[in-house]
């Protein structure tokens, strides 16, 4: 559907309700760990096309457990693969919601600034004529001011 004019509200009980629901999703998995950059780095990547690599080792384990030293949990590597292919889904469904919020937020935004740049427009007009409004232009200007004094960027080659 293309991008109209959004109009919409939330209350704060949806915000709440909202955030219950947050919450709830991080209590269900309690599991979850926050890594150091460095920690990704050293970390082994599984992309799509790992997932069938593990998935086939999987049965390889399952079904060749001899062959694997005594010390090697193949129930945990099923439960870690289970886990995996879990959370690719769940994190498709967020990755989801993430972007249409992501989305809305920066095209509600734009329609706000836009709207406030036609009242900075008017009130800067009318603050010529109208008395008291001189304040206010010089409040809305005051976001404009950063940006004319900012150097140029320089970019080195």
């Amino acid at each position: 559907m293309a991008y109209q004019n959004i109009t919409g509200s939330l209350s704060p009980q949806d915000i709440q309700e909202i955030k219950t629901a947050l919450q709830t999703i991080q209590k269900k998995l309690p599991f979850l760990i926050t890594l150091s950059n460095e920690e990704r780095r050293r970390l082994l990547k599984m992309g799509d096309k790992s997932l069938a690599f593990v998935n086939n080792s999987v049965t390889a384990a399952q079904s060749n457990r001899e062959i694997l030293p005594a010390s090697f949990d193949v129930e945990e590597l099923v439960r870690d693969y289970q886990l995996v292919t879990a959370l690719t889904e769940l994190l498709t469904s967020m990755r989801q919601i993430t972007e249409q919020v992501d989305d809305t937020l920066l095209a509600v935004g734009s329609e706000a600034m836009s709207s406030s740049l036609t009242v900075y427009d008017y009130v800067k007009t009318a603050a010529k004529k109208t008395p008291g409004l001189k304040t206010v232009a010089q409040q809305l200007g005051e976001r404009f001011k950063a940006i004319k004094g900012r150097s140029p960027r320089v970019t080195s080659s």
